[in-house]
């Protein structure tokens, strides 16, 4: 199983737009092939802070994602949103309790 996790920082305006823009994929990205839990999180101390946490069969399927025609519309839509550089980790399951 992947984990990936990515990191967003928005300037005040465009939190509501991207937010827009997630409620508006959200369902499409959890059910694209190989996903299997969509996440999003809002940082408890910073408001413009959020991150999304994925679960996927594999990091082929993420790649797949990652080079679809959804993510790449999603993604241009998003970008121009950030007031900083975004961070992402792919992560394998190691240990769970």
């Amino acid at each position: 199983m992947i984990i990936r996790i990515v990191r967003m920082h928005f300037t005040p305006p465009n939190v509501d737009v991207f937010l827009g823009i997630f409620n508006q994929h959200k369902e499409a990205i959890r059910h694209f092939p190989g996903c299997h839990h969509l996440l999003l999180l809002k940082d408890a101390r910073d408001p413009l802070c959020f991150t999304t946490l994925s679960h996927w069969d594999e990091l082929e399927s993420l790649d797949k994602y990652r080079n679809s025609e959804l993510f790449s519309s999603v993604w241009n839509r998003v970008k121009p949103l950030f007031s900083k550089r975004t961070e992402a980790f792919s992560l394998e399951k190691f240990i769970e309790l």
